[in-house]
Parts: C-alpha cells; sequence; structure tokens
C-alpha cells in the first residue's frame, strides 16, 4: 500500500540525486512547458549543469537523507543505470503513488519520457502511461502569456508533481505541467472510490507543490500570491484551515541556471503531522508553523532555485502511516 496523503508517519521515501543533471537541447515541448515566461531562449545553455551546483547539490541531499534515516526513515535512492536526458533530482514529479497505484506519469517534456527508468527498480509494478510529443501537443500561443496553457488537450500529460493527496481526495492543478485530459487519466486510473479534484486559473508554472501543501487533515498552507481565497479551491478543501505562507526569504541561484521563482522556498516535506523539513533560511515560514504545533527541521537546498526543487519535489514518499 503506497502513501494516500501527505502527511501520515513517513516510513519509506526515494530522495532524488543530482548527479548528472543537465538542461536538454531545446525543443518544441522544453521551449512551452518550462520556458514559457521567456521571451527569448537564445541564452539558454543546454549540457550538463556545472559541477559545483553537482556537488553541493548531492551535499545537501545527502544531510537531507541522512536526517530522515535518524528518524527512522528507510530512504532510497535513483540508480545510474540510465544516463538521463534531464536529471533524478525530483522523482516527484516522475511518478505518482496512491493506495494500490503507482504510475509513471505521461510527462509533457520529451526528455523527461524516461526519467522513471533510474527509480523503477523501487516499485514492485508501476504501470508506465503511454506519451504523446506530436507538435499539436504544444501552444506556442503560450510564451509571455500565462493565461494561454502550454499543453492541448490532444493527449493526456501531466507531471506528478501537479498533484497532492489527501486519502480519498487529490487536488491536480491545471497549468502548463498537467492538462485536463490528464486529470480525466487520472481519475480513470484510481477508480471511484478517489476524487481527482481540478485546480484552474491560478498557476501555469507549473507544479503544485509551491502554491499548496497539506500539513495534516483540514490544515494547508496556501500561497498567497496565487491563492487570493479559499474560495478558488474545489470543495472539499475550502474548509480546511489555511496558513498564509509569508513572503519567502530569497536564497538565490547560480549564474544564469534559474528554474524556479521564490516561492520555491515554500516547498516544505512533511516527515509526520507534526514535523516537516523547510529550507533554512525560511524562519518567517518556521514561526508561522510553530503557531500550529509544527516543528520544522532547518536543513540546507542550496540549488532549490537553481534546479527547480526544494524538500517536497526531490522525494517521493512510498509508504505512511
Amino acid at each position: 500500500m503506497y502513501a494516500k496523503n501527505e502527511w501520515d508517519p513517513l516510513k519509506k521515501v526515494i530522495v532524488g540525486t543530482a548527479t548528472g543533471a543537465c538542461v536538454p537541447p531545446m525543443d518544441k515541448s522544453l521551449r512551452c512547458v518550462n520556458y514559457a515566461d521567456v521571451s527569448d531562449v537564445s541564452n539558454i545553455q543546454s549540457g550538463p549543469y556545472p559541477d559545483q551546483v553537482i556537488q553541493e547539490a548531492n551535499q545537501d541531499l545527502e544531510t537531507f537523507a541522512t536526517f530522515l534515516k535518524g528518524e527512522g526513515v528507510e530512504v532510497l535512492r535513483p540508480s545510474d543505470t540510465f544516463t538521463t536526458e534531464y536529471y533524478d533530482y525530483c522523482p516527484r514529479d516522475v511518478v505518482f503513488v496512491h493506495g494500490e497505484t503507482a504510475i509513471a506519469t505521461p510527462m509533457p517534456i520529451h526528455a523527461r519520457s524516461k526519467n522513471y527508468l533510474n527509480i523503477v527498480s523501487h516499485f514492485p509494478k508501476l504501470m508506465a502511461s503511454s506519451r504523446y510529443y506530436g507538435d499539436d501537443m504544444y501552444n506556442q500561443a503560450c510564451v509571455g502569456d500565462p493565461d494561454t496553457l502550454a499543453l492541448t488537450e490532444k493527449f493526456p500529460s501531466f507531471d506528478a508533481a501537479n498533484i497532492i493527496r489527501a486519502n480519498d481526495d487529490v487536488l491536480y492543478l491545471v497549468s502548463n505541467s498537467g492538462n485536463l485530459q490528464g486529470a480525466k487519466y487520472l481519475q480513470s486510473q484510481l477508480g471511484r472510490a478517489t476524487t481527482v479534484h481540478t485546480l484552474q486559473g491560478v498557476y501555469s508554472y507549473m507544479h503544485i507543490d509551491s502554491t499548496i501543501a497539506f500539513l495534516r487533515e483540514g490544515l494547508m498552507l496556501l500561497n498567497p500570491s496565487r491563492i487570493k481565497s479559499k474560495d478558488v479551491l474545489p470543495e472539499p478543501f475550502r474548509s480546511w484551515d489555511a496558513i498564509w505562507c509569508p513572503e519567502p526569504t530569497d536564497i538565490g541561484y547560480y549564474g544564469d541556471y534559474c528554474n524556479a521563482s521564490p516561492w520555491i522556498n515554500m516547498n516544505l516535506f512533511s516527515v509526520n503531522p507534526n514535523l516537516v523539513v523547510l529550507e533554512e533560511n525560511q524562519h518567517n515560514l518556521r514561526a508561522e508553523l510553530e503557531k500550529h504545533g509544527i516543528d520544522c527541521a532547518m536543513l540546507p537546498i542550496r540549488h532549490q532555485r537553481t534546479l527547480g526543487g526544494g524538500f517536497h519535489c526531490v522525494t517521493l514518499d512510498l509508504e505512511r502511516g
């Protein structure tokens, strides 16, 4: 049985690796999904990330993994069996787990289509969904226009990080990295016992976990720059209590490698309902969480803006309970 929510006591988790991380050559999928907010991509460098980024990111991931082991958690890591065309830094993006279901999701960036291969050994059974990368999957009009999404509805396509779980209810963000067809496909795989709720029109670029975090049953953390009122949320989440995230402390990024906004700093990871892992400089958020009885392990993750992934992104929680 896989984890069905974001907060029960953690038992087993995959933590990513920065080894082999690279920026793939520009194609239509990468242009529309990752760089729709960039008017000129001629200066985007393809190829491996700098050695300093890789080394420091791996140091921080090791620190994180050691902490989790100290909390009694079984920590798994990606293999290096297959040379990645993107990275294995964010396993959260690659596979969606819930109950008896484990899906290697139909990721919209072509270079990520085989990302699941370096974690497939950690699953007794993993369903690899069909993928489609024809030009008609992408809407070039999204460039510079956050109201026009990158993906058409030609074929189901989404990153697993577009989704957060609350037992029999899951919340799916429709964005540049997840279309409505993807939500329908996910619902068909989860069956009637679980409801997929879609969140639309709040944030295009890209995943849900720097916009909303589920902390425990009935309590969530919201990004006030994107969620203006709980009324924009689907039922049943409107009735939940909300912590409004304070302005994040920006820790910057390496060189020209900016792959996330400062709001990645709210990308926390729950070890249990009373303990989260938080980027070590986010003291204002820590104060808000502590008001609700949530302790914070303040750990380094220096390249979360550089590589585009905070503590929730760089994990895939397999077992909780």
